[in-house]
């Protein structure tokens, strides 16, 4: 079984300033991973290499056995619309429309037909607790709410892999657990989940941690038993 996600030898150097040093990591289909450390330790960056959203300064990147090859505009827009959903601590809603509209953005992106994108989010609106406030503008919801919107925008193209960065930084503990709980619901059907979060109790809700300092892995710890298989 290969790696959904493979990094090797990944560096990211900012001005003067290195901060990944080397990471070697693997992610598997199935899995839902998170990544821990303190403020500066490289999280994010890590994250937003993983969804092909930066270029690393060194290493190489493989998705589903495939080297990336960042002057290649159009493929990687492609695997990020079509292969990756994303969720971030800001919602990044466009407030002047309705959630499904909001939803549907990324699949017109990709061509999907309006009919068929309508009926995905509504399926999906409803799978996260939104059915009946598809037409409300984000600012007529909670944060709660609006977060939820956001995990269906960043599934409506039926991605392989999810990745969240604080995706419950700014919502209380209650909200906090229902979106862990969805994660954890949407890991079920096999989605890749890759979750950076600075909250250890939350880390321990996954099936993997895997543990940043000053730009290095420096731990990695299965919550749930998983091999890869053979062929690896």
């Amino acid at each position: 079984m290969k790696p959904l996600i493979r990094l090797s030898g990944i560096k990211k150097t900012v001005g003067s300033e290195q901060i990944l040093k080397g990471i070697d990591l693997e992610i598997y289909e199935g899995e839902f991973v998170s990544i821990i450390g303190a403020s500066g330790s490289g999280k994010s960056s890590l994250l937003y290499i993983l969804g092909l959203l930066d270029k690393p300064t060194e290493g190489e990147v493989f998705f589903e056995g495939e080297k990336i090859d960042y002057s290649n505009d159009k493929r990687l827009s492609y695997l990020r619309n079509s292969k990756i959903g994303f969720v971030f601590q800001f919602h990044y809603l466009v407030q002047e429309l309705s959630l499904l509209d909001n939803v549907i953005l990324p699949a017109i992106k990709k061509g999907v037909p309006i009919k068929e994108a309508r009926e995905r989010a509504m399926v999906l609106l409803e799978r996260l607790g939104l059915k009946g406030k598809e037409n409300r503008k984000p600012y007529e919801i909670s944060g709660g709410e609006m977060q939820r919107t956001a995990i269906a925008r960043a599934l409506i193209n039926q991605p392989k892999v999810l990745l969240a960065d604080e995706p419950t930084g700014n919502l209380d503990s209650t909200n906090t657990q229902r979106v862990m709980d969805i994660f954890k619901e949407i890991n079920k059907s096999q989605t890749t989940i890759v979750m950076v979060t600075h909250e250890i109790d939350l880390a321990r809700q996954t099936k993997r941690i895997v543990e940043l300092r000053d730009g290095s892995v420096i731990r990695e710890e299965y919550l749930q038993p998983f091999s890869p298989g053979p062929g690896t």
